[in-house]
């Protein structure tokens, strides 16, 4: 089963945007390792949001897009990664390790909807 992990940090936290280089390390260590086992699909960190933009479309059509910052955003997406796993509860243990490298921060995980797993046209 594929994974869908995101972690978000606080975007008003400019240490959480310019991390350490032991930082770096730990984390580079911790990727390489889940790329040996063969759990990480691909990750990548993201730049704050004053850097990114967001787009909404109403119901009634009507389309907007705001640049960042996000003033009203306390926490953003910092990056995001694919995952391999068995089940949740592996995904979970995972993302928990990976948030025990940080001072700081949230892990959503979401499972990956398979072709198979979607619902076929009527």
């Amino acid at each position: 089963m594929r994974f869908l992990m995101m972690h978000r940090l606080d975007e008003r936290a400019p240490e959480a945007w310019n991390p350490s280089q032991e930082f770096i390390e730990k984390l580079g260590a911790f990727i390489q390792d889940s790329v040996d086992k063969g759990i990480l699909i691909m990750a990548e960190g993201v730049h704050p949001s004053a850097r990114g933009a967001l787009v909404r479309k109403s119901q009634g059509g009507a389309m907007t897009a705001t640049d960042g910052p996000f003033i009203d955003a306390k926490e953003v997406i910092g990056g995001f990664a694919l995952l391999n796993f068995a089940d949740r509860a592996e995904a979970v243990e995972f993302a928990q390790r990976y948030a025990d490298l940080f001072e700081e921060v949230e892990v959503e995980v979401r499972e990956v909807v398979e072709f198979e797993d979607a619902p076929s046209p009527a």
